[in-house]
């Protein structure tokens, strides 16, 4: 399919790039500043079909992924309604702050990241997924197997169903429905457990789910 990713310059957004672009998915990466998304969308041409604009073409996509930093999130995502409605749009963004403690979980009055976007975007429907894979694994070729699992919420179960489908394109994971978008804030806020483990043991842990087939 034909996927847009807004705030795609960063690392997570990279990272989706290569593994979706790698499995075959047209890939348009968004940013505020359209020269910067093309000059990355440059970097991995030999990956796959990869473009890059503004996130407003980004949003012109299929589906839409969003990784951009959680400061940005609502403003971003409302100027961006019109152009989203009646897609599938993939909140993949953690609502996180680091102090010298490390990191821990900001507090969203809609309960999580991703009920914000439903909130803001009511004409499209909203799926988390996507916060718990290393984004450094992601964007490593010579990392052919990513070990752990996508975990997707939602209230539309074709939409899940398209998402955990999408998640194929991360070798080794699998999409795995883990309830409705109300829940997402515990999958959110377990991102801040995931860094202190990846500080603390010097690695880029995942999550596995136990006996599923």
């Amino acid at each position: 399919m034909r996927v847009g990713i807004l705030g795609g310059t960063g690392p997570q957004g990279r990272g989706l790039t290569r593994r979706f672009a790698g499995a075959g998915h047209e890939v348009v990466i968004g940013s505020r500043a359209a020269d910067r998304a093309q000059e990355v969308a440059a970097e991995y041409a030999a990956v796959g079909a990869v473009t890059g604009g503004t996130n407003a073409q980004a949003a012109a996509t299929e589906l839409v992924v969003v990784t951009v930093p959680y400061e940005g999130h609502a403003d971003l995502l409302a100027s961006l309604a019109d152009e989203l409605a009646g897609k599938i749009v993939v909140d993949c963004v953690n609502p996180l702050g680091f102090d010298k403690q490390g990191p821990y979980v900001l507090p969203v009055e809609a309960g999580s990241a991703a009920q914000e976007a439903q909130q803001l975007l009511p004409g499209s429907t909203v799926v988390a997924a996507f916060h718990h894979v290393s984004a450094v694994h992601l964007d490593d070729p010579e990392v052919d197997q990513i070990e752990g699992d996508v975990l997707v919420l939602g209230e539309d179960r074709d939409a899940v169903e398209t998402v955990c489908q999408l998640a194929t394109a991360i070798p080794g994971a699998r999409g795995i429905y883990a309830g409705r978008l109300r829940l997402a804030g515990q999958v959110e806020a377990m991102t801040a457990n995931l860094i202190a483990i990846n500080r603390r043991y010097k690695a880029h842990a995942g999550l596995r789910v136990t006996d599923l087939p």
